[in-house]
């Protein structure tokens, strides 16, 4: 079970559900972006999710997703997410508003995440998926420490609990 003790603090970032007074940094977050999974294009469409995303604040139990606002400087830059895949086994993912990226923020907050899925839901695994062309993604995911295992329309990175545990 994992119940973080909100705001959670990195470096320079601070992780925390998203609220409702988010709808314009989320929508910016979103707007023009095209990642992994489809994303809301309209500031309408952007609102439907933030309800859901705002009421995830914890995991109980595997099947659940949480997600979370990136927020520098009290302005939510981008949303990073833990889903708790099975007793054994998470997947992190991201994204950042565009203006943010190349600065690290992205590492950091999935770092957060991957602390989260080994140090308080004891995973043996996390994994992370990425197109093929989004280099910059690509990047996260191996500065993180993590290791592609397959190549086919997408690719998967993975790290394993003992792989963290030297990292740290």
């Amino acid at each position: 079970m994992l119940r973080p003790d909100y705001p959670v603090g990195t470096e320079r970032l601070v992780l925390r559900p998203f609220e409702e007074g988010d709808l314009d940094d989320t929508f910016a977050v979103t707007d023009g972006n095209r990642p992994l999974y489809i994303e809301p294009r309209t500031r309408e469409e952007a609102a439907k999710p933030l309800a859901r995303w705002s009421s995830q604040r914890e995991l109980t139990e595997p099947g659940q997703c949480l997600v979370l606002a990136v927020v520098l400087e009290d302005r939510v830059i981008g949303k990073v997410e833990l889903t708790w895949r099975s007793r054994e086994q998470g997947e992190i993912g991201y994204i950042l508003n565009e203006e943010f990226r190349g600065n690290g923020y992205a590492r950091e907050a999935g770092r957060q995440m991957l602390k989260f899925g080994f140090d308080h839901l004891g995973l043996q695994q996390i994994i992370a998926r990425c197109d093929p062309s989004n280099e910059p993604s690509r990047r996260v995911l191996e500065r993180l420490g993590m290791s592609k295992v397959e190549e086919e329309d997408l690719y998967m990175y993975v790290m394993l609990a003992d792989e963290y545990r030297k990292l740290k």
